[in-house]
């Protein structure tokens, strides 16, 4: 219900939009806006698709891919100068070979389905010096080829002008971009590019990333042709840029238009930025930030023909000036805003200096509304858009594929929700080639290419197969398994709260306290204690009412509506010695008395022997200082252990909890087959000793968050997976649940390493653990990717060979946030162990303790819940319980139903939204009846000294039937005493 009502809330918010035009600097509002959305729903993967006329594209620049730099009359373009010169290592002279490859590109091209493909022009390929009298006829011969055979593929080509290889020639006659005469030079190569292509052409970008071209080419020297001897040339380059770009769209829109019927804009790209603090001071640092690179050319063009006045103000006359008739010239001179974003600025080519002490962000969605509310609400076609892997990759490209997916997600969201007018999308790019500064270290392609062969052989990355499914679904159509489900689980199910441990308070707290008070009855109502008396000591045996900490802890639980509640008690304070004779007989009591309580509040205590933590002081004194687990008398110590806790706490616990959690990543081969002996030990002695008279269950609680594919397309992407599954869960589970020993795959896998750590199950082992159960318990809290393509050696494991990652889509808290990760958890225990008994022991979020409107544990709550009612009622996963995870955070940090400031405990909102669903039993069908279960009558203690010790409980009653009597006796004559006065 509260995921319902979320997407309404944001859909309404959404909704709302001033109809007046967008004035400059309305893009300042944009930061407190999205502050404002609904968390996390809004941040939660958008299925929806994309408008019908929807342009899907990919792209490429002509240094990067063409090769060939010098075949057929090419001229050099700054870029071949600038390979060769200072540290530089390689060159793009060959790049991806794309001059002798058009029908390879072509047909990669018509693999992905796209729509549009964007390519760049070389300007010296056509005049090999700049100018038009140095026409080379092969160079335009390539692309008129290319365009024709886009356009048998069905393919619309976007071509640009000008992507950052300007002829060599115009640098060293004039300075290149840095002349004023290069307006014209550029206006004269856009008026052939015109007349000779245009009819085929319908989108045309005149300049790509003119920032990068003044910045970094004639600031910084970063990129071609590497100038940075003179802080204020960037400044007059970006004015030479501006006016070229309204030069050729004014040519255009006088002289081709009407019969070519095109478009034509500049491509501006940009980061995007977050305030550093909540101050207004920082927002408008960020818009700042934005207007030095966004702003800088985006102004001009589509507000008022001048530069923003924040850099007006900053760089004075350091920044050109546009006359009165220039402004004319230039404002207006944009058909659509052609927008990158991606790796080739972002984090990669915007200095410090220009961020204003703000941090850099790669959020596409707000950069969208940004650009949408400063620029009055233009089409917006995202020209460039992706990211990298290193040079190693080969096909599997997993960290391109995820943001890709994320940037294509916010593109939808800013279309369906944000409404703006987003035309097209763009994935950067078709296929590795030289990536500019970066040179081969990394790749950006959607298709790998082979540098090494002479044929420069082009495969479909992982990407590519992500980038094709997607535009034949246009997007993220919603399937049924994306719905929520609406339903009940079983009358009998059980709901729960857990903990990893209760506050202890073995010395009771209550009638101990031997100071006289006195009762300001007349006044305040206070109690004032009189200094120098004191009371008798009160010689009383110890009830369990005398510990105030079970009554609140008990009374916090009870508000929950739980029905079950799960702790963990403590082996080594219970028994410090290791010896059972002598265990710690008050903090026994303070157990039992918990317990008690529970069942009081009808509630079914579910507890855990022994909870593993990186805290290895919770086992008892002789384990502790010699060898832990791995000493041989481990076991049969946690059989004598478990065997007291059945003894004097299992009349009052029905559920027990052996081990949890052992199949930490922690434990090693010989520990883990250590516990579990010691499991199977402890099972064996509730089942002949104790389960015949207390009618309890045992079994232990293994953590199992799920292990998803980075990819699934073929047999290989899904080993990974598998693999981890089988030595996170399958270690404990199988030789339990299974054939009483290890997984075959962990032992092949370990054998094929030459390994011999993991231990062999005699017969005599194999038979005391095979079977040792009563239900499949699971804590559960989140989902990891896996694949077996190294990117990140701190997340990659050698020992297994997978490479840990996320998707970028996910909502992260820290850990990710994946419902459906539940289920196919669920799913898996069913497959492999048939229709056990499941319990879900622990499922929960680490949210900001300080957030006592805790949106996203609402939000978690809601969505893992319902994936479990979808494994119980769609896919007959036999699931018996869930458990949420935790009570408080005063004992679980940032996982709490409760919060506490200083002795105060705050109830939070996600427990209120967990007892409505319990209360429920679920999620009903608006309008339909309630589901009807039989309620159960509340536990009655005092009834079981009737059954259990029936000669007490007749003298219990007999004794409680004459003090009535004698009572009434007295009273009555009493009364009649009075009477006769």
């Amino acid at each position: 219900m509260c995921v319902v009502f979320g997407l309404v809330t944001l859909l309404l918010f959404t909704s709302e939009w001033d109809d007046a035009l967008a004035k400059p600097k309305d893009g300042l509002r944009t930061w407190g806006r999205f502050a404002k959305l609904p968390y996390p729903g809004d941040k939660a993967l958008l299925y929806d698709t994309f408008p019908g006329d929807f342009m899907w594209a990919v792209g490429t620049a002509a240094y990067q891919v063409e090769g060939a730099f010098d075949r057929d009359g090419k001229g050099l373009s700054i870029w071949d100068t600038f390979t060769r010169g200072g540290t530089r290592m390689m060159t793009g002279d060959v790049g991806s070979d794309s001059y002798h490859n058009i029908n390879a590109d072509v047909r990669a091209i018509k693999q992905l389905g796209v729509s549009h493909y964007r390519f760049s022009l070389s300007w010296p390929r056509i005049f090999p010096n700049g100018t038009r009298g140095s026409y080379n006829a092969a160079g335009a011969n390539y692309y008129r080829t290319l365009i024709r055979k886009l356009k048998e593929a069905r393919v619309e080509p976007v071509v640009t002008l000008y992507h950052w290889d300007l002829p060599d020639a115009l640098q060293q006659a004039f300075g290149g971009w840095g002349s004023r005469r290069i307006v014209e030079l550029f206006k004269d190569y856009a008026d052939f590019c015109f007349l000779t292509f245009g009819d085929d052409v319908k989108y045309w970008i005149t300049i790509d990333n003119p920032f990068v071209v003044a910045w970094h080419g004639y600031g910084t020297g970063v990129v071609a042709p590497g100038i940075k001897n003179d802080p204020d040339l960037p400044f007059r380059v970006g004015h030479n840029l501006i006016k070229a770009h309204a030069a050729a769209w004014h040519l255009y829109h006088r002289f081709y238009r009407s019969r070519q019927r095109g478009k034509l804009s500049m491509a501006l790209a940009s980061h995007w930025i977050k305030p550093s603090r909540t101050r207004r001071q920082n927002l408008h640092e960020c818009q700042c930030s934005l207007d030095h690179v966004l702003g800088w050319f985006a102004r001009p063009l589509f507000v008022d023909g001048d530069y923003p006045p924040c850099m007006r103000d900053r760089l004075g006359p350091r920044l050109p000036a546009f006359t009165r008739e220039e402004r004319e010239e230039v404002r207006g001179t944009a058909d659509f805003f052609a927008l990158s974003h991606g790796a080739s600025l972002s984090f990669h080519l915007i200095n410090d200096s220009l961020k204003f002490g703000q941090k850099e962000d790669l959020d596409l969605r707000m950069l969208l509304y940004w650009v949408n509310a400063e620029y009055n609400r233009p089409p917006i076609l995202v020209v460039q858009s992706g990211w990298y892997v290193l040079g190693n990759t080969n096909t599997e490209d997993p960290k391109h594929m995820y943001y890709l997916k994320r940037f294509i997600v916010e593109t939808l969201k800013s279309i369906s929700l944000d409404r703006v007018n987003v035309i097209g999308y763009t994935a950067w790019s078709l296929m590795d080639g030289f990536e500019w500064h970066r040179e081969y270290g990394i790749r950006t392609g959607l298709y790998h290419v082979d540098f090494q062969t002479s044929g420069m052989k082009r495969e479909p990355k992982t990407s590519a197969t992500f980038y094709r499914a997607l535009i034949q679904k246009n997007g993220f159509p919603e399937l049924p398994e994306n719905r929520p489900a609406q339903g009940f689980f079983p009358c009998d199910f059980a709901w729960g709260v857990s903990a990893n441990s209760i506050q202890v308070e073995t010395t009771p707290t209550q009638f101990v306290d031997p100071s006289v008070y006195l009762w300001n009855r007349s006044s305040d109502g206070e109690l004032k204690r009189l200094v120098g008396f004191s009371a008798l000591p009160l010689d009383r045996a110890t009830h369990c009412a005398n510990y105030a900490t079970v009554r609140q802890q008990v009374n916090e639980i009870r508000q929950v509506g739980v029905s079950h509640f799960h702790f963990s008690l403590n082996w080594s304070a219970l028994v410090p010695s290791g010896d059972v004779s002598r265990p710690n007989a008050s903090l026994l009591r303070y157990y039992r008395c918990f317990s008690q309580q529970l069942l009081r509040a009808n509630v079914t205590p579910v507890i855990t022997l022994w909870h593993h933590t990186s805290d290895t002081a919770s086992l008892p004194a002789p384990l502790h200082t010699s060898n832990k687990w791995l000493n041989r008398e481990a076991p049969d110590l946690f059989e004598a252990y478990a065997r007291l806790c059945y003894r004097e706490l299992g009349e009052h616990v029905k559920l027990w909890i052996t081990l949890n959690e052992p199949n930490d990543e922690t434990v090693g081969y010989q520990e883990g087959h250590q516990m579990l002996r010691a499991h199977a030990l402890a099972w064996h002695a509730y089942h002949r000793h104790f389960r015949h008279t207390q009618g309890g269950q045992v079994s232990l609680a293994l953590q199992m968050d799920w292990v998803e594919p980075a990819f699934s397309f073929r047999r290989e992407d899904v080993e990974p997976a598998k693999r981890v599954l089988d030595f996170r869960v399958g270690w404990f589970a199988e030789p339990i649940f299974g054939k009483g020993d290890y997984p075959v795959g962990m032992r092949n896998w370990l054998r094929q390493l030459n390994s011999l750590d993991l231990p062999v199950f005699n017969e005599e082992d194999r038979q005391l653990v095979k079977g040792t159960f009563d239900f499949f318990a699971i804590s559960h809290f989140s989902t990891d990717l896996v694949t077996h393509a190294k990117e990140d050696s701190y997340t990659y494991i050698p020992m297994l060979e997978v490479q840990y990652m996320i998707d970028t889509t996910w909502i992260m808290s820290p850990r990710p946030v994946v419902p459906w990760g539940l289920r196919k958890a669920l799913n898996w225990v069913k497959e492999h162990y048939s229709d056990v008994p499941i319990y879900v022991m622990a499922n929960g979020v680490q949210e900001d303790p300080a957030r006592f409107k805790d949106s996203l544990r609402v939000y978690y709550l809601y969505n893992y819940i319902n994936e479990a009612l979808k494994a119980s009622t769609l896919d007959g996963v036999n699931l018996k319980g869930y458990f949420a995870y935790a009570l408080s955070d005063m004992r679980d940090p940032g996982f709490g139903l409760y919060g506490q400031v200083h002795d105060e405990v705050i109830v939070k909102a996600s427990l209120s939204n967990y007892r409505n669903i319990i209360e429920h039993n679920g999620f009903p069908v608006a309008g339909l009846p309630a589901q009807q279960c039989p309620r159960d009558p509340l536990p009655c203690l005092d009834c079981q000294l009737l059954t259990r010790r029936p000669l007490l409980g007749f003298l219990t009653l007999l004794g409680s039937g004459f003090l009535i009597t004698l009572g009434l006796i007295i009273y009555y004559a009493a009364k009649r005493r009075t009477e006769c006065y």
